[in-house]
């Protein structure tokens, strides 16, 4: 089976997708559930039902109007509070606080009014609460990171250092200790030590990602090492994506501090623990504390890309447009924010719009090629591939001297003159991506589907297949691949054994449904291949395999004929 990926990868590596729940308005809800209305009309208890079927839907912010109902209705209840609280939480309401100040063992209310108090200046307030947190579970990480910042709030820089140093010789979690201690230490006008544990941050063997990137940045062009700092933030584009449109922006700030106040610091705590909790998959504390951390800061671009993505994967992006929205035009970031809200409008189901926005970025950004790269996938997505050929051509003509990480370009443009019929330029796009990168799996799995469809060069198509197997054994688009090439070879029982295990891993597929009904059928199983092709129909096969599907069904409806895939095991 053919596969495609994007060359877009996560916008920021400091953090990874969290889960969170998009604010709509009440209209679809109602729509979606025509009992809502009635239960409105029942008081408390239909409010809070109305409320918990809103949160169902990802709906947080109908759900905080009904909890919010249902709560007055029934204001002792510490359950129905902490879910209200949560919800307006999420949905940056007013009412947070106040409902926060009841939840004294709420730890994310404490953190809430925690923030509140530093904001206003009284960090004994907030270190208060700090030192009330649980010291079990995920808050472990946490509360040293926000002791410290409360402590450099309040001027004791010593102090702060001092919470965090036993921190910085475990095994787990150093780099994050190591960058918030460094950055207090920088703060605080401690240069040498500052020196020292941005030192240690740097030596993540995970490497630099874009946010220790521009901390790093900032801190080496400000003792004069401009170039240095420079190199650090062109090094992010090596991969070849989208963080290359980030470096003009990046670059003419460089020299100014990332992390300007103490309350600057607990909202990049929040967000390093965020990353934590994704790894750990805790996503709905996650996501509870990078609204806390915006609220904290609300310019923190970062934190804003993330959450847009999590609501544009919770199949919200106007919601997510609406989070970028609050992004000033001369940020740092608005290149990637830019982007961002282009991919969004196409979500939205305006092509017309999102490619005319892709086009003006390319303009301004003449010498990057992701503009284009976006544009080319788009015009992919609606069948216009040819037109996705000519983007991804002029963003390949942005590229002098491609390179081993520029290798998703042509697979890329390759499946794109695939597409429009144009094969000899495809298989040498994916010859050259493989050139460029020789162990790509999609690539080799790619060539190696589309040389088995052909029935051509099959046995260096398996090797390709079986060599991206080895690389993705849990992928069930390179699985079908196997098990379509074994077919094309004649191994049937080699055939059904690959495919049965490519249906397991992606049962809603209907490519790999309908391979496995073409391999039941050579194996002499017509009742079950049968109910394979069909179920393949059930499942919304784009064009060519639905009539592929449909002609097996109707060639199969009489016996075979010689020489027919059931007699020679080749299925075309």
């Amino acid at each position: 089976m053919s596969q495609k990926i994007s060359l877009r990868r996560s916008l920021l590596l400091v953090l990874t997708l969290l889960s969170a729940c998009a604010a709509a308005d009440p209209g679809p809800m109602a729509q979606l559930h025509p009992a809502i209305h009635h239960r409105r009309e029942a008081g408390g208890e239909g409010a809070f039902l109305a409320g918990r079927f809103a949160a169902s839907q990802s709906d947080l912010d109908f759900a905080a109007d009904e909890f919010l109902r249902a709560l007055a209705a029934d204001p002792g209840n510490t359950d129905l509070m902490q879910q209200t609280f949560l919800a307006c939480l999420m949905t940056d309401r007013p009412e947070a606080a106040s409902l926060a100040r009841q939840l004294p063992g709420s730890p994310a209310a404490q953190l809430l009014l925690a923030g509140l108090d530093a904001k206003a200046g009284d960090w004994e307030a907030a270190e208060t609460r700090f030192h009330a947190l649980p010291t079990e579970g995920l808050t472990q990480l946490l509360q040293p990171l926000l002791l410290a910042w409360a402590q450099q709030g309040s001027g004791r820089t010593d102090v702060a250092l001092n919470t965090l140093r036993p921190y910085l010789e475990g095994p787990k979690f150093r780099v994050i200790y190591a960058l918030h201690a460094a950055m207090i230490a920088d703060l605080g006008s401690r240069a040498p030590e500052a020196a020292r544990l941005y030192r240690l941050a740097q030596g993540d063997p995970a490497g630099v990602n874009l946010r220790l990137a521009e901390i790093l940045a900032s801190w080496q062009a400000r003792e004069g090492h401009a170039a240095e700092a420079a190199d650090l933030l062109r090094s992010l584009s090596v991969g070849g994506d989208e963080f290359s449109i980030a470096l003009p922006g990046l670059t003419a700030v460089i020299g100014e501090r990332v992390v300007r106040q103490a309350t600057d610091g607990i909202a990049e705590a929040y967000l390093a623990l965020a990353a934590t909790l994704r790894q750990q998959d805790a996503s709905d504390f996650a996501a509870v504390l990078l609204r806390l951390a915006l609220d904290l800061r609300p310019d923190l671009t970062a934190g804003r890309l993330v959450l847009a993505e999590v609501l544009d994967g919770g199949k919200h992006p106007e919601a997510a447009l609406t989070v970028l929205a609050a992004v000033a035009p001369d940020d740092p970031l608005i290149g990637l924010v830019r982007l961002r809200r282009a991919v969004l409008q196409d979500r939205l189901g305006n092509s017309d719009e999102a490619l005319h926005m892709l086009e003006q970025i390319a303009r301004d950004y003449p010498d990057q090629p992701e503009p284009l790269v976006i544009e080319g996938g788009i015009l992919r997505e609606k069948n216009r591939p040819a037109d996705a050929v000519a983007a991804y051509d002029r963003a390949i003509s942005r590229v002098k001297n491609p390179s081993r990480q520029d290798w998703g370009l042509f697979y890329e443009r390759g499946i794109a003159l695939e597409r429009s019929h144009q094969w000899p330029l495809a298989e040498a796009d994916f010859r050259h991506a493989l050139e460029l990168s020789p162990e790509q799996p999609y690539v080799l799995n790619y060539l190696g589907y589309s040389w088995a469809e052909q029935g051509a060069n099959l046995a260096q198509a398996r090797q390709m297949i079986e060599r991206a197997a080895v690389l993705r054994p849990n992928d069930g688009a390179i699985t079908d691949s196997m098990g379509w090439v074994r077919l094309r070879q004649g191994d049937v029982p080699g055939a059904v054994r690959d495919l049965e295990k490519a249906v397991e891993l992606q049962p809603e597929d209907a490519t790999i449904n309908g391979h496995l009904g073409d391999a039941y059928w050579a194996a002499g199983r017509k009742l079950e291949a049968a109910y394979q092709w069909h179920r393949a129909l059930s499942l919304n096969p784009d064009p060519d395999d639905l009539a592929r599907i449909e002609a097996r069904l109707r060639e199969t409806a009489s016996p075979p004929a010689a020489g027919s895939a059931e007699t020679d095991h080749r299925v075309e």
